[in-house]
């Protein structure tokens, strides 16, 4: 094995140009599948942190008759609750309503969170301020939206639990920036108690937020909904997003191997009398078999070589600094930060290697095993076989 790898090495490094060529484009396969599947990771990551820490925390507890996709459940979608029962949740109230800024109607979902939460991001704080009658933070695509900034003074309407419509002037104290665009887009947040003395919903929630410690039990006219589910959107745009990129890159790494199996043909064909002079001195042909797959095998070997020299300073750059997005992105409805920083696993790492591996001994193997049938006498002659 010692003197099969040895002779792979010289018989390479002899091929010049030809083996250099081979790696290169090895290599260039071996980085794009890398870098594509650590942005992939990266932004996964960084998506359902997100969600978790600014949207959903460890699972909701939803009446019964709410929908979130349906906006005419909202009306209905409420249901008393007791602190005391429910400790580690924190309640939610949604009700429809409409802003009137500069001249203009925006339809919107009011939301009421307790001001002294602390389960997600939202600077819920600032709703204590009193010098205001109502005080409101919204999102910066709100914002943008509807042209509010901080301290600016816009007109509310809403409907109480008896349809009577009510007006009332909030004030923006806070416009918070946030990747997740379900806690943004069309909403604005007041005081959970301060909505509740608005619409007459005394201690009633549309759903609450579990942390980390809530344990489910059956609740009568509540539905849970675990994390992993209200995950699973984001998991699925990661997993089609991988479906659709491996295309690509297998793409890519096909073009690759074919070059190798190409060049392997080329040897066998060409190199006929050095085969027949191996078995001569006692090379069996199966030895003969595994000295060229052998060669074959080293150009993923070099091209991960090659792959580490050229990628390790770019993923490291990429780890640190990420890669920005215009902020259009944001505004499509996903989860998506402006900045994604690549995660380059060691899962992620030794599967590529193991891939690339693995397909370049086959496409190796596949034209070496050829020589096992040829006749020795005949290849020392020269004949082609």
């Amino acid at each position: 094995m010692k003197l099969a790898f040895i002779l792979a090495y010289k018989n390479l490094i002899g091929a010049g140009l030809r083996t250099w060529l081979n790696v290169g484009i090895l290599a260039f396969a071996f980085i794009l599948i890398i870098f594509y599947n650590g942005l992939l990771d990266g932004w996964n990551q960084q998506a359902r942190l997100d969600t978790i820490n600014w949207e959903i925390g460890y699972g909701e507890l939803r009446t019964d008759n709410y929908d979130p996709f349906d906006p005419f459940s909202i009306q209905d979608a409420h249901k008393a609750y007791k602190s005391e029962e429910f400790p580690m949740l924190t309640p939610i109230l949604i009700r429809q309503a409409s802003i009137y800024p500069h001249g203009r109607m925006i339809s919107i979902a009011l939301k009421g969170i307790p001001v002294d939460q602390s389960q997600l991001k939202l600077p819920t704080s600032f709703l204590t301020s009193e010098k205001e009658t109502i005080p409101a933070i919204i999102g910066k695509r709100m914002a943008d939206a509807a042209k509010l900034k901080e301290g600016e003074e816009v007109l509310l309407r809403w409907r109480d639990k008896n349809g009577t419509f009510d007006a009332m002037n909030i004030t923006i104290v806070k416009i918070f920036d946030s990747n997740v665009g379900n806690i943004d887009a069309s909403q604005i947040w007041i005081s959970l108690e301060q909505l509740q003395t608005m619409t007459g919903l005394k201690e009633e929630a549309t759903y609450l937020v579990a942390n980390e410690g809530y344990s489910h039990e059956k609740i009568s006219g509540w539905t849970f909904v675990s994390q992993e589910t209200l995950l699973q959107n984001i998991n699925d745009i990661i997993a089609s997003k991988k479906i659709s990129g491996s295309v690509m890159y297998l793409m890519l790494l096909a073009i690759a191997l074919l070059a190798i199996f190409d060049t392997q043909v080329l040897s066998v064909f060409r190199r006929q009398k050095e085969i027949g002079t191996y078995v001569a001195m006692g090379m069996t042909p199966g030895q003969v078999v595994v000295l060229f797959t052998m060669e074959g095998s080293m150009y993923s070997f070099l091209a991960m070589l090659v792959g580490g020299l050229v990628g390790i300073p770019i993923f490291t750059y990429l780890a640190m600094n990420g890669i920005s997005f215009p902020d259009v992105t944001q505004d499509m409805g996903v989860t998506m930060a402006s900045r994604i920083f690549p995660v380059f696993g060691v899962q992620l790492i030794l599967g590529t290697m193991v891939l690339v591996i693995v397909s370049a001994t086959i496409v190796s193997f596949l034209p070496a095993k050829k020589i096992a049938y040829m006749n020795p006498v005949e290849a020392l002659k020269g004949k082609l076989q």
